[in-house]
């Protein structure tokens, strides 16, 4: 399927697994390096297959530059493999909706790759809202948000956010408004970023109130050690 003959798309924010490269906050609660790489493989296979259970949606991933490689090599399937332009998430952002848009893509919606136990109902529910909205976020309590969603591009966006503080989303709802754009949000979610969201997801793959199969085999793992 080409991505110019899909209505949505899906794009996951990547990164190559290596140490200091990928969930790095992760090694400030106590965290090796080995277990926040298997921690990061597993949570972002995860993400994967939540996308691939998507119906009509194509799935890509975008990557810093030189990072393509060595994640096809990882993921050894078939996949849309995009490095960005520049660096930084910022930059990743704007050149997803900019890259996508240029092939015909109208629904666009970039994912964290830390957030694979969000129920797809939930991304379901953000393509929709792109019926008749310009952007859709999904917010975390820290914030940030998880989910950004647009119909089209819109150059310095993101230009002045301030990804990865607590100011993330008021940032991306200002410039928004700047924009005159049509904000719509869907449910509030968290990602997997520091040692007590990964106690929180543990707790809730435990009880079930949540699904993401191959994290909770590592977690699983940890625990029985």
């Amino acid at each position: 399927m080409s991505v110019a003959s899909v209505d949505r798309l899906l794009v996951v924010m990547a990164k190559a697994p290596r140490a200091g490269h990928a969930k790095t906050r992760l090694a400030a609660a106590g965290f090796t390096d080995d277990q926040v790489l298997a921690l990061y493989r597993s949570l972002m296979e995860d993400t994967l297959d939540l996308a691939a259970s998507l119906e009509q949606v194509h799935v890509a991933l975008m990557c810093p530059s030189g990072d393509a490689a060595a994640i096809a090599d990882w993921l050894g399937r078939e996949l849309d493999i995009i490095e960005q332009p520049g660096a930084g998430l910022a930059d990743a952002l704007e050149a997803t909706f900019g890259l996508f848009a240029s092939r015909q893509a109208s629904r666009v919606i970039a994912l964290n790759g830390d957030s694979p136990h969000l129920p797809a109902a939930v991304l379901v529910r953000a393509f929709d809202a792109l019926g008749a909205h310009d952007l859709v976020v999904g917010p975390t309590a820290d914030g940030g948000y998880y989910l950004v969603g647009a119909r089209g591009p819109h150059p310095g966006l993101f230009e002045r956010s301030a990804l990865g503080t607590g100011r993330a989303l008021d940032d991306l709802l200002a410039r928004a408004r700047e924009h005159g754009l049509r904000v719509a949000s869907t449910d509030a979610w968290y990602d997997v970023d520091v040692g007590h969201d990964v106690e929180r997801l543990e707790a809730e793959l435990a009880n079930g109130s949540v699904v993401a199969p191959r994290t909770h085999s590592l977690l699983v793992t940890w625990r029985g050690r």
